[in-house]
C-alpha cells in the first residue's frame, strides 16, 4: 500500500505544536475507545458500590432569633436595634462551648419521658436554681475532671454540630447524624440548651441583685426606725409638741441647705449602692459589666469585646486549619491576650471611677452637713431644742426616702427575677429530615465519572505513549525524517491461495499482479525510482532493525516484482550469519556469495536463475566466521560493480543493522537502503538510532511499514495512508 510524501511537505515541529488536529484527537478516542469506556465503567462501578457501602448521614436543622428589643418592664418603648455581627459572634460561640454541649449530653443521656425523649422533658422542665453563686458558674468546664463517656459524647456533637449565622440576628444551629431522630432531637437539644442557659443566667443576676437589695433595705428600715425613735425621745425630753417650736433661723437659708443636705446624702447612698455592689461582685467573682451600666455603655469597653469576638473567630477558623503550634494560631492568641489585658485595666479604671465618684459625694454630703452645722450653730441657747429637733427630723426624712427608693428598686428586682424575659427564642425547630444530606449521590457520582474519564482518558494516553512503535507516516517523516514508501498488510492465509495451491508470498506480484500486495511492492519500487529522478538506483539494499520485521520476504517480493515487469533483476542474499532468502529458495547448501569471495567459485557457477521467482539470486553459500570482512573487500566491491554492468536492478538482502555492522558496510555499496520497519511493533529509539547509521549521503529511499493491521491501522485515521484496501478505493479500482 503506496504512501509516498514530499520531504518539502513535511511539517516542522514548531508547527505542529501550534495546531492540533482534532482528526487526531477522534482518532485517538476510536482507537481507545474500549479501554477507555472499560476504565471508566469499572470507576463507575467502583464508585456506585462504594456509595451503596457507605452510611447515609442526616443533617437536622433549627433556627434561634436572638430579639435584643427586649421587653423589659421598665424598658416599655422598644427601639429596633442595629445588628451587633460581634454579639452574635458570641452568642454562636456560647452554642458550640462545651459547658452547653455537657448539659445537652448529661440530658441525652437522662432517662427518658413516657412520652418523649429525655431532651424534650428536660426542656419543658423549670429552670434549675442554684444558690451557691459560685456552682452557678459553669462557663469554664475541665475535661478531665468529666466521666469518659461525658467527654466522648462532648466531642462527638462538637464534631456533628454546625452553627451558622444566617442573616441579622438569625442563628442556624445543624446536627449529623446517621439516625434521622437523632439529628433533629440533638438539634432541637442544643438549642433548648441555649435558651435554658440564657434564662439561668439572667436570672442569677437579678437574684444576685435582689439579694443584696434585701439586705440593704434592712439596713435602711433600721435607720429609719432608730431616727424616728430618736426624734420622739427628744420631743418628751424637752416637752416638744408638733406646731409649738419657735423658728429662729432664715427659713430660706435653712431650707436651701436641708435641700442640698437631703440631695447630697442621696447621691452619696446611689453613690455607695454601687461601691458596694462592687464589692459584692468582686468577692462572689461575678461579671462586673452585667451590673454596672457605665461600664456596659463605654464605648472603650463595647469596642474591645468586639475585637475580642473578632480574634476568637479568626481563632476557632485557624485552628479548624492548623495545629496549635502554628505561627498564625500564637500570634493571634497573642494578639487575644493583649485585648484581654487592655478590657481588664478598663474595667479596673472604670470600677476606680465608681470608687472615686463615691468618696467625692461623700466629702459633698460631709461638706454640706458642716455648713447646715455651721448655721444652726448661730442660733442661741433659745433655739438649741428647736434646731436639734429640725435636725433629727431631716435625719428622718432622709432616711425614709432612701428606705422608700430602694424598696421600690428591690420590687423591680424582685418582678424581673421570675418574669423571664426572652431575648432569644426558637422559631423553627428541627424536624427528622426525610432524604440524606450526605453523601450527595448527584455531586459524589459527578466526582466519580469525572475521575473515571480522567483515569480512563490518562491511561489511553499513557498506553499511547508506551507503544514503543511507528504507527502512522506523520510519526516516519517527523521523528525520522525520511519518507514512507508503502504499507504491507499482514497477509492472511485466504490470499495466498491460487488454482487450490498455497503461493510463497514473493509469488504474488507474479500470480496476482493486480492483488493488494502487488501493488504494495509496486509502490516501493516506485518510492525507490522516486528517490532519485536524475539517477534511477539500481544496487537497492533491503535491511531493518531486528530479525523478525519481515525484509527477506520483502526483499525477494521487489525482486519478484521487478523481474515480472521485465527487468533482468539480481537478489543477491547478503545476510551471511542467517540467510533467510537462501532457505527459501532452497539454496541453502550450494555454493555462493561466500565462496565467490574466497575464490572457491566463480558467478557463473554461483549466480542461478529461479524460474519459480523469474529473478537471478545468489545465495549466501558456505558459513563464514568473518562475515564483514568479506562484505568490506575490494572483491566484494567489484563485484557489486560487475553486477550492476550485467543486471537492470540488484536487491541485496542484508543482515538487520541492530545486532551486527554488516548492513552498514554494505550500505557503502548500494545506490539506496529500503528500510524495513514492522508495524507499531520495533522501537522508536532504535530505529532511530540503527537509521542515522545507514543515513550518510542521503542513502535511505525510504521506509516500508510491514505487517500492518488494517483494522487497528484504520483507528489511526482513514485517510493515514493513500489506499485502505479494505475500503471501497481498492474494491473500484483494483480486483485481483
Amino acid at each position: 500500500m503506496l504512501n509516498r510524501l514530499s520531504l518539502s511537505r513535511v511539517p516542522t515541529p514548531a508547527a505542529l505544536s501550534q495546531s492540533i488536529d482534532l482528526r487526531d484527537i477522534l482518532n485517538f478516542l476510536w482507537r481507545e475507545w474500549i479501554f477507555i469506556l472499560t476504565i471508566l465503567v469499572a470507576t463507575i462501578v467502583i464508585g456506585a458500590v462504594m456509595l451503596m457501602r457507605q452510611t447515609p448521614l442526616y443533617t437536622a436543622s433549627t433556627e434561634i432569633l436572638l430579639d435584643s428589643r427586649r421587653d423589659r418592664i421598665s424598658d416599655p418603648v422598644p427601639v429596633d436595634p442595629v445588628v451587633n455581627l460581634a454579639e452574635v459572634e458570641n452568642q454562636m460561640e456560647i452554642i458550640r462551648s462545651t459547658a452547653l454541649l455537657r448539659r445537652v449530653v448529661e440530658r441525652e443521656n437522662a432517662p427518658a419521658g413516657g412520652d418523649g425523649t429525655a431532651t424534650q422533658a428536660a426542656a419543658r422542665a423549670p429552670v434549675s436554681r442554684i444558690d451557691d453563686p459560685a456552682a452557678a458558674d459553669d462557663s469554664v468546664v475541665d475535661l478531665s475532671q468529666l466521666p469518659p463517656a461525658t467527654t466522648r459524647g462532648i466531642q462527638s456533637i462538637k464534631g456533628a454540630l454546625q452553627v451558622t449565622r444566617s442573616k441579622g440576628h438569625l442563628i442556624t444551629v445543624s446536627f449529623t447524624s446517621p439516625d434521622r431522630q437523632r439529628a433533629a432531637r440533638i438539634a432541637n437539644a442544643v438549642a433548648a440548651a441555649y435558651i435554658v442557659d440564657k434564662l439561668d443566667t439572667r436570672y442569677e443576676g437579678a437574684k444576685r441583685a435582689a439579694t443584696w437589695l434585701t439586705e440593704r433595705l434592712a439596713e435602711l428600715r433600721n435607720q429609719v426606725r432608730v431616727s424616728e425613735e430618736a426624734v420622739q425621745d427628744f420631743r418628751q425630753k424637752n416637752n416638744l409638741q408638733q406646731g409649738n417650736s419657735s423658728i429662729t433661723l432664715n427659713q430660706q437659708q435653712l431650707a436651701d441647705l436641708n435641700a442640698r443636705l437631703l440631695a447630697a446624702r442621696a447621691e452619696l447612698a446611689e453613690k455607695q449602692a454601687r461601691v458596694d455592689l462592687l464589692k459584692t461582685m468582686d468577692e462572689s467573682g461575678g461579671d462586673v459589666q452585667r451590673l454596672l451600666p457605665d461600664m456596659i455603655n463605654s464605648p472603650l469597653v463595647g469596642t474591645l469585646r468586639n475585637q475580642l469576638a473578632g480574634i476568637n473567630q479568626r481563632e476557632s477558623d485557624l485552628l479548624a486549619r492548623y495545629g496549635n503550634g502554628h505561627p498564625l494560631v500564637v500570634n493571634v492568641r497573642s494578639e487575644k491576650r493583649d485585648v484581654e489585658r487592655s478590657l481588664a485595666a478598663e474595667i479596673r479604671k472604670l470600677a476606680a471611677n465608681v470608687r472615686n465618684e463615691f468618696e467625692i459625694a461623700k466629702a459633698r454630703a460631709d461638706s454640706v452637713e458642716k455648713s447646715l452645722r455651721d448655721v444652726t450653730g448661730q442660733v442661741g441657747s433659745n433655739s438649741g431644742a428647736v434646731v436639734t429637733l429640725r435636725e433629727l427630723e431631716r435625719t428622718v426624712e432622709v432616711n425614709r426616702t432612701l428606705f422608700e427608693d430602694f424598696l421600690k428598686k428591690a420590687k423591680i428586682t424582685q418582678e424581673q427575677s421570675t418574669f423571664e424575659i426572652r431575648d432569644a427564642r426558637i422559631i423553627t425547630p428541627a424536624l427528622a429530615p426525610n432524604n440524606p444530606s450526605q453523601p450527595n449521590k448527584t455531586r459524589y457520582m459527578t466526582i466519580v465519572v469525572m475521575v473515571g474519564l480522567f483515569l480512563s482518558v490518562g491511561g489511553a494516553l499513557g498506553k499511547e505513549l508506551l507503544n514503543a512503535g511507528f504507527t502512522t507516516p506523520k510519526e516516519i517523516e517527523d521523528q525520522l525524517g525520511v519518507p514512507l514508501l508503502s504499507s504491507v498488510a499482514v497477509m492472511e492465509p485466504a490470499a495466498l491461495k491460487a488454482d487450490g495451491k498455497t503461493l510463497q508470498i514473493p509469488q504474488l506480484p507474479i500470480v496476482k499482479p493486480l492483488g493488494r500486495f502487488a501493488e504494495s511492492i509496486r509502490g516501493v519500487r516506485s518510492g525507490i525510482q522516486m528517490s532519485d529522478v536524475d539517477h534511477p538506483p539500481a544496487v537497492i539494499q533491503v535491511t531493518s532493525t531486528v530479525p523478525g520485521e519481515g525484509k527477506t520476504t520483502l526483499a525477494l517480493s521487489i525482486a519478484s516484482s521487478a523481474a515480472a515487469s521485465g527487468l533482468r533483476v539480481l537478489y543477491i542474499d547478503a545476510d551471511l550469519r542467517r540467510p533467510s532468502g537462501s532457505t527459501i529458495l532452497s539454496t541453502k547448501k550450494d555454493a555462493g556469495l561466500v565462496d565467490m569471495l574466497l575464490a572457491q567459485s566463480d558467478p557463473q557457477t554461483a549466480i542461478k536463475q529461479s524460474e519459480e521467482f523469474g529473478f537471478w539470486y545468489l545465495p549466501a553459500g558456505s558459513r563464514t566466521q568473518s562475515p564483514m570482512d568479506l562484505l568490506s573487500s575490494d572483491r566484494m566491491k567489484s563485484f557489486i560493480e560487475t553486477f550492476r554492468k550485467l543486471f537492470d536492478f540488484v536487491v541485496i538482502d542484508s543482515p538487520p543493522i541492530g545486532p551486527v555492522v554488516d548492513a552498514v558496510v554494505i550500505s557503502q555499496l548500494a545506490d539506496k537502503v529500503v528500510y524495513v520497519v514492522r508495524w507499531s511493533s520495533t522501537a522508536r529509539e532504535m530505529v532511530k538510532h540503527s537509521i542515522e547509521r545507514v543515513s550518510a549521503d542521503k542513502k535511505v529511499a525510504g521506509v516500508v511499514f510491514n505487517h500492518v493491521n488494517d483494522k487497528r491501522a484504520q483507528r489511526y485515521g482513514k485517510h493515514a495512508y493513500s489506499y485502505y484496501y479494505s475500503s471501497r478505493y481498492y474494491r473500484n479500482y483494483y480486483t485481483e
